[in-house]
């Protein structure tokens, strides 16, 4: 997951150009959508969902499939993808905080020791992304705050994900109908907002479509939701500690970044404290 979502990056930022950011996420998730009821049939999961079901495919859809994915497109407007992955690395916060709250999961010292040592790591990592970024202080301000509401809008949805109720629903199923969902909200909120459909015919942005919508959507969402169901939404959110890492990491080999002591150290830290946290047991 942190492979693919780590190119997500890179991805997005070209896919801000002459298309409105809404209308970017609804074809993402035309494509994921159609795709994830593919993989439903290949693996022999139906595609109707009981009609009791569908309330809560809405709210995943809304959560997670148009504001967090709105936040985030819209933020790199604003600031560089590298400091949005940063900051949302933060994510196992909420999630950890909303399933203690919400779903009763008690976590050891030691998750929140790791916690702690990662987001030191996370904020070298988000001092060294600030510092080459060249934009204005309330335009960091602003990206930033987008980049909470995507992180809150993501944690709804994770814990969601966690709920027994949910649980209990076919997995690849309920995505592909929350994905639909999505698209709908997606359409009608960018046909409001920016008018009729915009396409870019670049390649580029036409196969980063496809990327999005299929490996950064139909490939990654059942395995992190599969991992959120299994040992919690605070330890699977640790994957949000990788993402950034594994971005800069990319940015490296394809872009030529360079990696500075402080990035490094944080790089560094931050895998310290995932290691730490992971070895808490529920």
């Amino acid at each position: 997951m942190a492979l693919i979502w780590g190119g997500t990056w890179i991805v997005i930022r070209d896919q801000l150009s002459s298309v409105p950011p809404t209308w970017s996420v609804c074809y993402r998730f035309i494509v994921a959508a159609i795709g994830m009821a593919v993989l439903a049939r290949v693996r022999g999961q139906p595609l109707r969902l009981p009609a009791r079901a569908h309330a809560i495919a809405l709210m995943l859809g809304a959560s997670q499939f148009v504001l967090n994915f709105n936040f985030v497109y819209n933020a790199e407007r604003f600031v560089t993808s590298g400091l949005v992955a940063s900051t949302f690395a933060l994510l196992m916060l909420p999630n950890a905080l909303f399933g203690r709250i919400f779903l009763g999961r008690r976590l050891e010292p030691s998750f929140f020791v790791g916690t702690g040592i990662a987001i030191l790591g996370v904020a070298l990592l988000f001092v060294q992304e600030y510092r080459a970024m060249p934009a204005s202080g309330r335009d960091v301000a602003f990206g930033i705050l987008l980049t909470v509401g995507g992180i809150l809008s993501a944690s709804f949805a994770n814990v969601l994900q966690a709920a027994k109720r949910v649980q209990a629903l076919p997995l690849l199923t309920l995505l592909t109908w929350a994905m639909g969902y999505g698209v709908l909200f997606n359409a009608a909120v960018a046909f409001v907002s920016f008018g009729p459909p915009v396409i870019d015919p670049r390649p580029a942005y036409l196969f980063g479509i496809l990327y999005l919508g299929l490996l950064g959507s139909v490939v990654t969402f059942p395995l992190y939701f599969g991992i959120v169901r299994a040992i919690g939404p605070g330890k699977a959110a640790y994957n949000s500690v990788l993402v950034p890492v594994v971005a800069m990491a990319l940015s490296t080999l394809f872009e030529g970044y360079r990696w500075s002591p402080l990035a490094a150290a944080g790089g560094g830290i931050a895998m310290l404290g995932l290691l730490v946290a992971m070895r808490a047991r529920r």
